[in-house]
């Protein structure tokens, strides 16, 4: 059984957001892309993350238009909602204190110091019913 996907707005969209505890961040680099998977916290209506020194934090620094991706899925339903915005570090320590990053643990073990807010000017998402046939798949 097909069936068409269902678009989500906005509100939706963050709801989602909200639950999810896992992303993606893609970065155009020159004629390549990068994506990097991050532990995540929605933030108002932002989307929050730490990074340690590297690639990834030397790419928001240098490419700061990026997409964010995260998805979910349970027995009935499976969903993805795209963010489009401008990444940023963030310097001042009330605006992180404010931000609710610090709250966010990573699932990886090193040292992350460097918070990173998404502002989007684009919120998109999708979901489906997920159908079943006679064999139980």
């Amino acid at each position: 059984m097909e069936t068409n996907p269902e678009i989500l707005d906005e509100d939706a969209c963050w709801a989602l957001l909200a639950d999810a505890e896992v992303g993606r961040v893609a970065f155009a680099d020159g004629d390549d892309v990068e994506i990097f998977p991050v532990n995540f916290a929605v933030g108002g209506r932002s989307i929050l993350f730490r990074s340690a020194p590297g690639s990834k934090l030397a790419l928001v620094l240098s490419h700061p238009r990026v997409a964010f991706q995260a998805d979910g899925r349970d027995d009935v339903v499976a969903w993805s909602v795209v963010v489009h915005g401008e990444a940023e570090r963030l310097a001042f320590d009330d605006e992180i204190e404010h931000s609710g990053v610090l709250s966010l643990v990573s699932w990886s073990p090193s040292e992350k110091f460097n918070y990173v807010r998404i502002t989007p000017d684009r919120v998109s998402g999708r979901r489906i019913t997920r159908g079943t046939d006679d064999t139980g798949g």
